[in-house]
């Protein structure tokens, strides 16, 4: 059963703004109502996986694995997010014969599993990398089924990969705040073990320089990257004086309406004073105030890219290792402002 925000305000009988206010665990819904909410979302997970596929002929099975390594990421705030790498993954397996099952494991409990799973007859693995090293990943090489890493790349290792192209995406987003008369722009990061938190810190100063920008280290704000841990840790940086910039990315949409909040508290306006972009593309963005301008990149495509390499990988077993990176989309919306417009964007209708 695929699935969408709408679709779960449906069966929940709620709107769908409750349904994201609920699943990035923010405050303005009763207890009742938000676990109503999550109960649906682990419901239509778990039927995932109950597909009947009557006249079809079953391949075989193919595991999910989601992995938890500390939880500031994967985590309830981000349920849809990989939802939509499921959905992809289901209906790429499902269109070509296999069935999709979903494991959830915590990243001490990798060795074992990869124990397990060679004594198991599924086809493929497909893991969720978010909040894992290459140590952690190392041990997947072992195994003699298909496997594909998704939300991460380690470029060294034998692995296939699907993960989006940051590089292109925030080499994007310099782009659009120049363009838009911004000279002096600042970064929201986080020290969270993160492959693609870590790769968006290391691009943004690479991005200016291309657009002849200045790097400003004072203008870069560390904070964590759960929404209360965001919210504390900007508003102490505002406390203690710091300001941002006229324009400032945020390495996920998350800690950027963390810092919209905290931002409100001090009377710092979106986008007046500061303009704000995320990284991600979540429900949230479109309720925040101002909505938020974000880089969408295709989860669900990832996931059919990943299944896509699992049935390649399964007819050619010694073919090189695939680093796959999906492009993403701006999606602009109101959060920035403009200063001083480009000439080339002047017949462009933008915000």
């Amino acid at each position: 059963m695929r699935y969408n925000i709408k679709k779960i305000a449906e069966l929940a009988g709620v709107s769908p703004a409750t349904v994201s206010l609920a699943v990035n665990n923010k405050p303005g819904i009763s207890p009742v109502t938000r676990e109503k909410i999550l109960n649906i979302l682990e419901s239509l997970n778990n039927k995932r996986t109950e597909r009947k596929d009557f006249g079809r002929t079953i391949t075989g099975s193919v595991r999910f694995l989601k992995i938890v390594k500390h939880g500031h990421i994967v985590n309830r705030d981000h349920d849809l997010f990989i939802a939509s790498y499921i959905d992809g993954i289901e209906q790429e397996a499902h269109s070509n014969g296999y069935r999709l099952e979903i494991n959830n494991i915590d990243a001490a409990d990798i060795p074992s599993f990869v124990v397990h799973l060679k004594n198991t007859r599924i086809k493929g693995l497909i893991v969720l990398g978010t909040e894992l090293p290459e140590t952690d990943l190392e041990v997947f090489e072992s195994l003699r089924i298909p496997v594909v890493i998704i939300d991460t790349t380690y470029d060294f290792l034998k692995l296939d990969f699907v993960d989006m192209n940051n590089e292109e995406a925030v080499y994007e987003i310099i782009r659009y705040f120049r363009d838009r008369g911004h000279r002096t722009i600042g970064l929201i990061r986080s020290d969270v073990a993160a492959r693609n938190f870590e790769l968006r810190t290391s691009i943004f100063p690479k991005a200016l320089r291309h657009n002849d920008l200045p790097f400003d280290q004072n203008f870069t704000f560390t904070i964590d990257s759960t929404f209360n841990g965001a919210y504390e840790d900007m508003l102490q940086h505002l406390k203690r004086g710091r300001t941002p910039p006229t324009a400032i990315f945020s390495s996920n949409d998350l800690m950027a309406s963390a810092c919209i909040k905290a931002f409100k508290k001090r009377g710092i306006r979106v986008p007046d004073d500061v303009s704000i972009i995320g990284f991600d593309n979540l429900p949230i963005c479109e309720i925040l105030d101002p909505p938020l301008t974000t880089m969408n990149v295709s989860k669900k495509q990832i996931g059919q890219w990943a299944m896509k390499l699992i049935i390649d990988r399964a007819k050619n077993p010694d073919r090189p290792f695939i680093k796959c990176s999906v492009g993403g989309t701006l999606i602009r919306r109101e959060s920035v402002r403009t200063l001083s417009r480009n000439p080339l964007l002047a017949s462009r209708d933008t915000p």
